[in-house]
């Protein structure tokens, strides 16, 4: 074909492209507008930049998920095999000693490799692609605990530097790194061989076999080439954070496919544009920005963005009726939806007014703003700590920003960012993982911002001080009092989620101490990641393989709730249950005999003496370093339980 008639007909492809873009640019300026009127630190250079950083991780893992898209197919395990190539990274530094430079090649190839994997198990396997990357995320996570044994690796130099570096002083490197990816990806899309051919697969495969196209071999590329993106990723958030997670990555895959569906792209494949998916990884980082900014509750924040995804998806249904000639009913086209949508319209300026009005009349009241980011509000422990540090705040009489990390190393990371941007006076860190948080506070000490610890300490960068209790201490005495319980025999363990440092360090206290009471052997010690239900299944399998157990320690109350629960009526009286943290169900279950003891941290407490220690902080301009604040840990028993509550 001549080159002119090849140039004629990818200007109209280009054009639609161009439309499909519009409509989500038109959205992210209406944004954009809204949230510079809500929120007078939007748009200063420096969050803008925090926004670039922040959409960073999952515009990389969207431009490879535009090339599975635009194929028709799905790409489940990226989240996952980001998260595999970052340990392999780590692991090939600290632990095969190569090259840093080369430990990033192996991480690259890894992530390749997985994506090649999951396009034979759909070609040659005839796997459908949404069952094939399903079980490829399952493998990858599975494998990044295996090689790390479900610890964070550190990882140090140059790369370390390009996470939290700015070239010319000016332009963050992650900002850089996804500018270049999507520059390749427009690339390969508008410009190769390969790019047509996932139009031309999505939009009919048959056709497209038919036209001489080797679909099988374009399939084995696309999957390979959302591998690799992806593991770009994966190495990008382990620079951000300099500490390679194995828990990296967890549900990024949805956050990708929702950006590539934001930008246009339609989901049984054939459109789709790495412009489009570019500006839908910025809708999803301004609107968590700017929610973050406005102080609006952790829980919503995920109910608005859940709300932008499916009207995205909603209007590629519509696309896709009618490119298929099926209007309907034309429901969006009555009067009455026009009416609604006018009147939903002028509430929405009316807010912003008000809202604008709202903050410029509390602007100068002198109030000190606190930035409380806790590692997750998922659970009863860290709900209390929330609680306890708002009624300081309330007390004192200064502003608690508090956000909700999601066990997400990376989303505190943004956090801390956006607290940064605010201007914030203190902040109040419950860490998701002690090494993964340290360039956050080398952040806010560059900043000069007093930083708190809670729970959990910072393994580097200064803090003022850190209020937690000793969970190696707390191990220790629930190893004590179950040993006193059961006197001898078979007990299980049920550990907290691999890679967060509570759970090794409660872990590592439980260990040690049980070595010295020969009488108790540990029949097994299984994960259930902190949670309630995960607890109830894993207690049920134990009961199977070993239901002679007599005794069980888990490493907080909620999963000893749920082990109580798989137990039934022999908790408390033939199998004994040691809880941590000291949350109210926890406790009730102690004052009802069926948890035996609770080592009890008094969350409540810590969250008061953290707030109490930021607000000091920021009036005496105290930037540290200092000594812990220890909060004591006690074993409550049936005996000392209702002592316990009103000491509190």
């Amino acid at each position: 074909m001549p080159d002119n008639e090849v140039g004629e007909q990818r200007r109209p492809r280009r054009r639609i492209a161009l439309g499909r873009a519009a409509g989500p640019l038109g959205g992210l300026l209406v944004l954009v507008v809204l949230l510079a009127l809500l929120s007078p630190d939007f748009l200063t250079a420096n969050n803008l930049l925090n926004v670039g950083v922040q959409a960073s991780v999952v515009a990389v893992l969207a431009f490879g998920m535009t090339f599975v898209i635009v194929s028709g197919g799905i790409d489940l395990s990226v989240g996952s095999v980001a998260g595999l190539a970052g340990i392999v990274t780590g692991w090939a530094v600290a632990g095969a000693g190569l090259p840093l430079w080369l430990a990033v090649l192996v991480g690259l190839a890894s992530g390749a490799v997985a994506g090649l994997v999951s396009g034979v198990l759909i070609t040659a396997g005839r796997v459908p692609p949404f069952i094939a990357t399903l079980a490829m995320l399952s493998v990858g996570r599975g494998l990044a605990l295996v090689i790390a044994d479900g610890r964070p690796i550190t990882v140090d130099g140059w790369l370390s530097s390009v996470g939290s570096g700015e070239l010319f002083g000016v332009l963050p490197y992650p900002v850089l790194v996804m500018v270049a990816i999507g520059l390749i990806t427009a690339f390969v899309l508008r410009r190769t061989y390969a790019g047509r051919a996932m139009y031309a697969i999505g939009g009919n495969a048959e056709a497209a076999r038919l036209s001489g196209i080797k679909v099988t071999r374009q399939r084995l590329l696309i999957y390979a080439l959302s591998g690799l993106f992806a593991a770009v990723a994966g190495v990008l958030l382990t620079a951000r954070l300099a500490s390679a997670q194995p828990e990296a990555g967890t549900g990024y895959e949805l956050d990708a496919i929702a950006a590539v569906v934001i930008g246009g792209a339609s989901l049984s494949g054939g459109v789709g544009s790495a412009l489009g998916t570019f500006v839908g990884a910025l809708v999803l980082a301004v609107l968590r920005n700017g929610l973050n900014l406005l102080d609006v509750s952790a829980f919503w924040q995920q109910v608005a963005i859940g709300a932008v995804i499916a009207a995205a998806v909603l209007f590629d249904a519509m696309r896709q009726r009618r490119r298929a000639g099926r209007r309907g009913p034309g429901l969006l086209r009555t009067p009455a939806v026009r009416r609604a949508t006018a009147v939903v319209t002028a509430l929405l300026v009316v807010f912003a007014g008000w809202a604008v009005y709202q903050r410029q009349h509390t602007a100068s009241d002198g109030r000190l703003k606190i930035a409380l980011s806790v590692s997750t509000l998922n659970n009863p422990f860290f709900v209390d700590v929330r609680a306890g540090a708002q009624q300081e705040a309330d007390r004192l009489g200064v502003d608690l920003l508090v956000t909700d990390s999601s066990e997400d190393a990376s989303q505190q990371a943004n956090a801390v960012q956006n607290a940064l941007a605010q201007n914030v006076d203190a902040i109040v860190l419950n860490p998701v993982d002690s090494d993964a948080v340290v360039p956050s506070v080398k952040a806010a000490n560059a900043a000069r911002i007093p930083v708190v610890g809670v729970d959990r300490a910072p393994s580097g960068g200064t803090a003022v001080t850190t209020v937690a209790s000793d969970n190696v201490a707390g191990g220790r005495l629930a190893a004590q009092q179950l040993a006193q319980q059961v006197g001898s025999g078979p007990v299980a363990v049920l550990e907290g989620q691999p890679g967060t440092s509570a759970a090794r360090e409660r872990g590592q206290g439980f260990t040690e101490e049980i070595r010295n009471h020969p009488g108790i052997q540990v029949v097994t010690s299984q994960p259930a990641d902190f949670d309630r239900t995960k607890a109830l299944d894993v207690m049920q399998n134990v009961l199977q393989a070993h239901p002679d157990v007599r005794g069980v320690f888990a490493a907080n109350d909620e999963m000893a709730l749920g082990a109580i629960k798989a137990l039934g009526p022999r908790a408390g009286s033939q199998v004994r249950v040691v809880g941590f943290d000291g949350t109210p169900e926890g406790l009730a279950a102690v004052q009802a005999g069926a948890e035996s003891a609770d080592v009890a941290q008094q969350p409540k407490l810590l969250g008061r003496v953290a707030v109490d220690q930021a607000v000091r902080a920021a009036r005496t301009h105290d930037l540290g370093p200092g000594k812990p604040t220890a909060i004591p840990v006690q074993v409550v028993t049936r005996d000392t339980v209702d002592a316990f509550r009103h000491g509190q």
